[in-house]
């Protein structure tokens, strides 16, 4: 028995608690199927069934009982009710506590009985509303614990507090609302919240009684009655200025309406301001004056206007509507739209008549007045702040959309046509130049004789950056405004370099200081650095010759076929420059014409200095590019006005900064950049050292040095310019990006045009080179007589070619890359390596003359070695060591000599040597000795011709 175990006791009958729970455990569907429908359909049945049929549903079966007290069921009808969505609690609370003085006395509690068909007992059918289902007239709650809130018990005590409503709304219409006063209150607000909560009540979605369609009717004429006297309530108060019982009324109403179409309260108190009715008093054609320049100040008055009114109904809309109305915005867009957008239609039609660049600079203009109404509404209300700023932004961006798609297309027009006109005008001065036919010398180059040419570069480029730093001009305000003095500012932070250095951007192109031809002659003109006139406007600075010394070494005295002859008297030369008070510019269009009269006869006085032939440095401008970025960079001022906007014209703005930038570099590439490094290197290909008389220096390499100095200062105002103006719109790391790209074009084209030129340069250098050595050796320069003074110093030729490359290398320092120098240094060493081979060949070289080569040989190896270049340093140590065959007198030692293959590290073969010793004077007496200790044999002897 012991295997056996006692049973437990067992309980026959559960206790009512235990029969909850079985309810509750029957209420989940057993099945996933109940009959030839699965559960989920018959959910999807009982959400859209009417409320008096769900009790017939749930006699069906104990499956659809269960299923008829699912909370998804009941979860949805309590959401139908919209009570939690819209707050509508507090007004539930507030009807059942108006009905409950005329209550009836409770009806005894009932003993829970579970029958199987859910939790609703019968009670005798409502007399007011006899269409309602006897079946379901009220709910039981009893099988859920004390203070469990689910949605169906939600639904029932709301289901009864409102079924209690009902029944005013079957009396005639205009009785309805007297007799549902005193169910609903005598308060607007809660009235209007009251009959919002019955008509959600009586939606379809919720369906409460049978004849919900004929209720909802009479409820919706009596919304419609209400609604109409809180209008009259509302504007008796307006017009008493009763701002709290507009609140009251305005709430109220907003609450009962049903949210289709315009709200009408809201619509009638904005289509009564006066400021929609007062477009006559003013004039959009008074901002141009009599020169048909713009003038902004009518605008600002007529701004004035709008933006007070604004102000004034604005605080009133604030405090008296809701803010979920947006009566504001609405108000604020009818002024943007019909007052605003009105009065700006002509103005741009009638700018757009006189010029494009007047046409730019009035959209710009009138949207940032414009913008004035954002400002505003943000201040008016804290809905407008953070993320609500872009209903406000919206505003102004809907009432300007109209303009933007021909502004955006003539933007890039303008661009373009301005570009061109900077190039014809660029080309037509240079042309005049190149057929001055004044006779004057070559002009002096700049940053060459600089004493510091880096630091005249950073000194440009901080200049160009404090310009670029610049406010720009939106709105003008008076005749001619907008005109900023960017080039005295320019010309006076360079003129802070002190003497000793070229002062200033301003004396860099000598092509402005050709009368008549430095500036652009149209609508969107550019002038020159200003000069200043006699009368001490302008600061005056003196330029020194280089000190001796100076950070580049370069003599002074090889500038001098470059220069101007004073240059080389060490006289000082007085440039007149531009102060930061010059009222002249060098990018602004002008706008008076004293100011070009000033500037005209400053130019008239210094074109005696011009270059007129042959000059590279006015092949490449900075002014031009100087120039071609302010054009851009106005533009791209503009178009900044507009970079907020959103969705489509977004885009399009943001498409069209990249394209201006696009623009501009090409230009500067195609058209100035590479044009200009294309005829100078032309022009060294065809330079010729026979045919000039100077021999120290190569003019045209010398210039073309000054060209790669300008582009790379232009190259580094392009980065700045990018980095202070593009970068915020586009991803600099995103290598597919149009601007990237164009942008890398622009540095590859560049660097492509300085290797073909220094490719160029290279072999006119080495030309000049190989020429100065071959005049400047004399015949005999390596076969001295007898009695002849041993001198070791470097022959003339020697010294002159090796003072040319040093200067020319020396020259270049800081214009190009290290990389780029170093392949320079390389080529050169080549070069010359081959040069200084075949001049040997060609000499015939004495015992006293070998010495005479080695101290030749030990000068260029000099010179090589200060280059820093290892490869070629090695090779002309080898050269070097090659100087000692013409000094050994021993034909036997000789020939050991060349056989010795380890000596020059095996930069030369044997054969190569057998050449170079072929020179010396005496080879026809040593050549037996030397061919038989080298191959042990005699030709001559020992070989036999038959």
């Amino acid at each position: 028995m012991d295997k056996f175990t006692a049973l437990e006791p067992t309980r026959l009958y559960s206790s009512s608690a235990s029969a909850t729970n079985k309810r509750a455990s029957r209420a989940q569907p057993i099945s996933r199927w109940i009959g030839k429908l699965p559960a989920d359909i018959h959910l999807l049945i009982l959400n859209h069934l009417p409320i008096p049929d769900i009790p017939a549903y749930a006699r069906v079966s104990r499956a659809t009982a269960g299923l008829s007290r699912d909370e998804k069921v009941w979860e949805r009808r309590w959401n139908d009710l919209a009570i939690t969505r819209h707050a509508l609690d507090d007004t539930l609370d507030d009807i059942e506590s108006k009905q409950k003085p005329k209550a009836s006395t409770y009806s005894p509690p009932t003993i829970p009985v579970d029958d199987d068909f859910g939790d609703f007992t019968s009670a005798p059918r409502t007399p007011s509303v006899p269409s309602l289902s006897a079946a379901f007239t009220s709910f039981a709650f009893t099988d859920a614990s004390p203070g469990k809130q689910t949605f169906r018990t939600r639904y029932t005590r709301a289901h009864s507090i409102l079924n209690k409503c009902l029944a005013p709304l079957q009396q005639p219409p205009h009785v309805v609302l007297s007799a549902l006063t005193p169910l609903i209150g005598t308060s607007l607000l809660s009235q209007a919240r009251s009959l919002r909560l019955l008509s959600f009540f009586l939606s379809p979605r919720v369906q409460p009684v049978r004849n919900w369609d004929i209720l909802l009717a009479a409820l919706k004429a009596a919304i419609d009655r209400f609604d109409v006297s809180l209008l009259t309530a509302f504007d008796t108060a307006d017009s008493r200025g009763d701002e709290v019982m507009m609140r009251q009324a305005a709430h109220a109403s907003w609450e009962v309406w049903p949210g289709i179409g315009d709200w009408e309260l809201g619509k009638v108190w904005a289509e009564k301001r006066e400021i929609l009715y007062e477009q006559g008093r003013w004039n959009p054609l008074a901002n141009f004056t009599e020169e048909n320049t713009l003038d902004f100040t009518p605008m600002d008055e007529f701004m004035a206007s709008v933006i007070g009114a604004l102000e004034e109904h604005g605080k009133r809309a604030v405090f008296v509507f809701p803010p979920a109305a947006g009566v504001l915005v609405g108000f604020a867009e009818r002024v943007a739209n019909e007052v605003v957008g009105e009065y700006i239609a002509p103005l741009l039609t009638r700018s757009r008549e006189i010029s494009n660049a007047l046409y730019l600079t009035a959209v710009a203009a009138s949207f940032r007045e414009s913008w004035r109404i954002v400002d505003v509404l943000t201040t008016l209300s804290s809905n407008f702040s953070d993320k609500g700023k872009d209903k406000a932004e919206d505003v102004v961006f809907m009432m300007f959309e109209p303009n933007m798609d021909e502004y955006l297309d003539e933007e890039i027009e303008s661009l373009k046509q301005a570009f061109e006109v900077i190039c014809k005008e660029w080309a037509r001065s240079t042309l005049a130049l190149a057929s001055h036919g004044s006779p004057t010398q070559a002009q002096q180059t700049r940053f060459l004789t600089a004493q510091n040419p880096a630091l005249m570069k950073r000194t440009v480029l901080a200049s160009f950056t404090d310009v670029l730093l610049l406010p720009v001009t939106i709105v003008p305000r008076t005749v001619g405004a907008g005109v900023v003095a960017v080039g005295g500012a320019v010309g006076g932070a360079v003129g802070a370099v002190g003497t000793g250095m070229v002062q200033g951007i301003a004396m860099l192109n000598p092509q402005r200081w050709v009368g008549g031809t430095g500036s652009v002659n149209n609508a969107k003109e550019y002038t020159s650095f200003g000069l200043g006139d006699a009368e001490g406007e302008a600061a005056i600075f003196e330029i020194g010759a280089d000190e001796e010394g100076g950070d580049d070494g370069v003599d002074e005295s090889l500038m001098a076929p470059l220069g101007d002859s004073s240059a080389t008297a060490s006289t000082r030369d007085t440039a007149s420059i531009a102060s930061t008070n010059t009222a002249a510019t060098s990018f602004a269009p002008y706008t008076s014409s004293t100011s070009q009269t000033n500037v005209d006869s400053s130019t008239s006085t210094i074109k005696s200095t011009l270059a007129p032939k042959g000059n590279l440095d006015l092949l490449l401008s900075l002014d031009v590019a100087l120039q071609l970025i302010h054009a851009d960079r106005d533009a791209l001022k503009r178009l900044e006005i507009f970079a907020s906007y959103p969705g489509h014209y977004g885009i399009r703005v943001r498409e069209t900064i990249e394209e201006a930038f696009c623009e501009m570099l090409g230009v500067l590439c195609n058209r100035h950049l590479e044009k200009g490094f294309g005829i100078a290197t032309e022009r060294m290909n065809s330079y010729k050292p026979a045919e000039h008389e100077e021999t120290a220096s190569v003019a045209p390499l010398l210039q073309f040095f000054e060209l790669v100095h300008i582009g790379d200062t232009i190259q580094s105002m392009v980065q700045v310019f990018f980095d202070k103006e593009l970068a915020p719109y586009i991803d600099k790391t995103d290598f597919l990006n149009v601007v990237v790209r164009e942008k890398k074009r622009f540095e590859n084209t560049l660097d492509d045009c300085v290797a073909a030129g220094l490719n160029a340069g290279t072999q006119v250098l080495m030309n000049q080179v190989e020429h100065i050595i071959l005049t400047l050796t004399k015949p005999r320069e390596y076969y001295p007589p007898e009695d002849a003074p041993l001198e070791l110093g470097p022959t003339q030729g020697c010294t002159e070619a090796i003072r040319c490359l040093d200067m020319h290398c020396k020259l270049l320092k800081g214009s190009t890359s290290k990389e780029v120098l170093e392949v320079f240094y390389q080529e050169v060493g080549i070069r010359l390596l081959a040069i200084l081979q075949k001049h040997i060949k060609r000499q015939i070289i004495s015992l006293n003359g070998g010495f005479q080569v080695i101290a030749d040989l030990n000068a260029y190896y000099s010179f090589i070695a200060s280059l820093k270049v290892p490869n070629i340093t090695a090779d002309f140590s080898h050269l070097k060591m090659l100087g000692h065959v013409f000094v050994v007198e021993d034909a036997k030692d000789l020939a050991q000599i060349v056989r010795d293959v380890t000596r020059y590290g095996g930069a030369y073969r044997p054969e190569d040597i057998y050449e170079f010793i072929q020179r010396r004077a005496d080879w026809k007496k040593i050549e037996k000795t030397v061919d038989k200790t080298m191959y042990s044999l005699s030709f001559k002897e020992d070989c036999i011709v038959c």
